[in-house]
């Protein structure tokens, strides 16, 4: 056989294998890093009268103008590509003959072809929420229950790229069973579509083994709220069961604590400097939920760090953990690249005062610790950045060293510890 039909043939073998294998489990490529973009429902709900609230509305408009803002705005040139509508985009009842789901007459004329068309040509990418069960969370919608193929048909006919799978109206549904049924119906429409799935947070014990095979992402946590007890919870949510939630993360799988909520009313600068350290730590999704016309400029500056969007898209894909905590104070520890020639890794490191602390709950904490304590065993050293301030290098700091900080109530610190001979 000639070599160009020899390459040709394995070629061919190769990607019937692929394409066998994204059938029965989920491996589509997707989610190598944690996907990053913009999410309606924290910050707009389910509103749907825009006639009163033409701003604030689940419309076509709404999405348009989060697309153009998130290229006119450099959101996009750092990374967040996702638009993606949650609930409340549907009309109550399916199709009567084809049986499909149809997007909301009035709120998307257009239909979502259009939509869909539109933030592609922004160079983005287009999510769309839905339901395992009976009906969506907030009643507004048909759900997946029965329709499985159907459902999945009409995304890749609307070039959905991303696929947000809810879990309510679930009676006597088996979610071990829906959830990877729904996925392979997705990878069988032979588009690219990411997998987030809300499977988990239905389930008093869930498999995760089982969720890392079927989703690129997994909620695990309570809907984040607009506020630093929101925030706090979902970490202390992660913390206590991060045993398991870290080894089964990794690219392509992601753990999922929900949207960051920067950018809105309740959750002040230290806070919000908080969520996003955390979530880089966590290697979450970063799916912004705001109003991206008002978010503030101290704000958007955050959002765009290019430092720490780096740690979360670390390619090395290794969550992170809370190592310490001790009264007010928690210390969250994630390896990331660069390795220097002995293997060693860099670290991202987040201080966190909760701010609990008695007798001035309001007062900024000093902390100081020695950094082997923290696993940071290089004998030659790490340079030491504020990732908040990445230009500014802190100096070299050695094992037996003791690394001082002083972090704000309700706030974080944030550093990059790289080894010194990769220099």
């Amino acid at each position: 056989m000639p070599r160009e039909d020899c390459y040709s043939v394995l070629l061919a073998l190769f990607v019937l294998c692929i394409w066998l294998c994204s059938v029965a489990g989920l491996e589509n490529g997707l989610a190598r890093t944690p996907p990053l973009g913009w999410m309606a429902f924290e910050r707009f709900r389910c509103v749907t009268d825009c006639v009163k609230f033409p701003r604030d509305c689940i419309s076509e408009s709404l999405f348009m103008r989060t697309a153009d803002l998130l290229v006119s705005e450099g959101y996009s040139a750092v990374g967040y590509e996702y638009v993606i509508i949650d609930d409340c985009w549907m009309e109550r009842r399916r199709n009567e003959i084809t049986k499909e789901l149809m997007p909301d007459r009035e709120r998307f004329p257009r239909g979502l072809n259009f939509l869909s068309d539109y933030i592609h040509n922004k160079g983005l990418k287009f999510g769309l929420y839905h339901d395992i069960g009976e009906k969506t969370c907030m009643h507004l919608g048909p759900g997946a229950n029965g329709y499985y193929a159907k459902d999945a048909e009409t995304f890749a006919n609307w070039n959905v790229d991303y696929v947000k799978l809810d879990g309510c109206f679930i009676k006597n549904i088996n979610l071990d069973i829906a959830y990877p049924a729904f996925g392979r119906e997705l990878n069988k429409t032979g588009r690219p579509m990411v997998y987030s799935c809300s499977w988990p947070y239905y389930q008093k014990h869930p498999n995760y083994k089982l969720i890392k095979k079927h989703c690129n992402l997994w909620r695990f946590a309570d809907d984040i709220r607009d506020s630093f007890d929101s925030v706090s919870k979902t970490m202390f949510k992660y913390y206590k069961e991060q045993h398991n939630l870290t080894k089964h993360a990794g690219p392509g799988n992601w753990n999922d604590p929900d949207m960051l909520v920067l950018g809105n009313y309740r959750l002040g600068y230290e806070a919000s400097r908080l969520q996003l350290a955390i979530w880089a730590i966590l290697a979450a999704p970063l799916i912004m939920t705001n109003d991206l016309q008002t978010v503030r400029p101290e704000i958007k500056k955050l959002l765009q760090n290019r430092a720490i969007i780096g740690v979360d898209q670390d390619p090395l894909g290794i969550p992170g953990r809370c190592v310490y905590i001790a009264g007010s104070i928690q210390i969250w520890v994630r390896p990331v690249m660069p390795f220097n020639n002995m293997g060693v890794h860099s670290y991202a490191v987040a201080f966190v005062n909760i701010g609990n602390y008695e007798p001035c709950p309001l007062c900024p904490l000093t902390y100081e610790i020695v950094l082997e304590r923290l696993g940071l065993q290089n004998n030659m050293g790490y340079r030491v950045i504020d990732l908040f301030v990445p230009i500014q290098d802190l100096g070299l700091f050695k094992p037996k060293d003791k690394f001082i900080t002083r972090i704000n109530p309700s706030g974080v610190t944030f550093f990059k510890f790289t080894p010194v001979d990769i220099y």
